[in-house]
């Protein structure tokens, strides 16, 4: 469709103000200049996993908000929520926790939750440098662990978890949200392994994210949080080896850097990737620069290219006009297809609680995960300085 044609819909959808008649105008722009109309879907709740299990988790750690839809998940999956803790007795995190999640009681202590032998699971979002010796010790305990993202910060920590997940035979789960708790993701894993778009070639993931205000000492300490790819780029790493089904991959280039906030000279506000895998090639572009204009903390956006089509993502916001999240574009040989992912159910908790009980794996790949954490470690590592032109 030409620019006109695309104003002239605009105009006429603005001109008369509703749904079916702004439709009914771009199919009429389309017909003019020879397009095709996009079929407009909404997803069903899709494949629905029941939870078999009940089992007693603790949290530990409060300090990044992820925890509120980690809990969530367990909850969801069947998990009783037994104690929470917080560094530092936190008391306006310990306060907005128990505001969504009830009035779990507060341990007085780590060893009081490590010693209960009715916990099973410890869900943690404390600062990310401590999640690794946090988790090792919840492991040695005879408990598994879900971290929230990055969930290790330093190469020697992934060959510390690696270690621990072997000696023990516990699991050392990272909650990469971005896809496991993003309905608009989960249709499109449920498409590609249909073979809706053929075999996979490639990934791209863009995922801006606004800074804001309020932001605590450690979130501008490199040291603290393991760098932009290591803490924003392993979702996307994540969706590069899901996606693209690689089993091996490989950093092939990096960048990362401080372009914006050189008050903060520790932060880092930039990064790319680029990786090679045994299934596919994934590029990867994190940002802290989403603009103010823009309704939500980030244009969240994923591509997924295949031998017979391809998928695009907005999972977060569509800044074109479509009203709320997990918006879904496929086009394939017979059609492109607008999906609206927004009632697709959310299998992690209860396919996380199973594993825990059952020793499966079906929630998650240990080696997957942990494979998602060495290429941005990887790639953190041997990072340029950004080509700014």
């Amino acid at each position: 469709m030409s620019d006109l044609a695309s104003r002239r819909a605009f105009l006429m959808a603005a001109s008369v103000g509703g749904a079916a008649l702004a439709g009914e105008a771009m199919a009429q722009a389309a017909a003019q200049t020879g397009g095709q109309s996009v079929s407009q879907e909404v997803a069903g709740p899709g494949p629905v996993v029941t939870p078999r299990h009940k089992i007693k988790f603790a949290v530990i750690g409060l300090d990044h908000y992820h925890i509120m839809s980690m809990t969530a998940a367990v909850k969801r999956g069947g998990g009783e929520c037994a104690y929470v803790y917080a560094y530092g007795g936190d008391e306006k995190q310990l306060a907005d926790f128990r505001k969504q999640h009830g009035d779990a009681p507060v341990a007085s202590s780590i060893d009081q939750i490590l010693n209960d032998k009715s916990i099973q699971l410890v869900a943690a979002a404390p600062i990310p440098d401590q999640r690794v010796p946090l988790g090792l010790k919840v492991m040695a305990a005879g408990k598994d662990y879900l971290s929230d993202k990055p969930g290790i910060i330093t190469l020697e920590q992934l060959a510390q978890v690696r270690a621990a997940v072997k000696k023990t035979g516990r699991k050392y789960a990272i909650m990469y949200s971005e896809r496991l708790e993003v309905p608009s993701a989960i249709k499109a894993g449920e498409l590609v392994q249909a073979g809706a778009i053929g075999k996979v070639v490639q990934t791209v993931n863009l995922a801006p994210h606004r800074i804001g205000t309020g932001r605590p000492d450690w979130f501008w300490d490199k040291a603290r949080y393991g760098g932009i790819l290591t803490d924003i780029g392993s979702h996307q790493a994540d969706q590069f080896l899901f996606y693209t089904g690689s089993k091996t991959a490989k950093v092939v280039a990096s960048q990362t850097g401080n372009v914006n906030n050189t008050s903060h000279p520790k932060f880092e506000d930039f990064g790319d990737m680029t990786a090679v895998g045994d299934g596919g090639t994934g590029y990867v572009r994190v940002d802290w620069f989403t603009p103010d204009g823009l309704g939500v903390w980030g244009d969240g956006r994923l591509f997924i290219l295949g031998t017979e089509g391809y998928i695009e993502l907005r999972k977060y916001i569509d800044p074109t006009g479509r009203p709320g999240a997990n918006h879904l574009l496929i086009v394939d040989r017979k059609q492109a297809r607008y999906i609206d992912c927004n009632q697709v159910a959310l299998p992690f908790g209860p396919q996380f609680v199973n594993d825990i009980v059952e020793r499966t794996s079906t929630a998650q790949d240990q080696d997957q995960a942990l494979l998602a954490a060495e290429l941005v470690l990887t790639a953190q590592k041997t990072a340029t300085k950004p080509v700014l032109g």
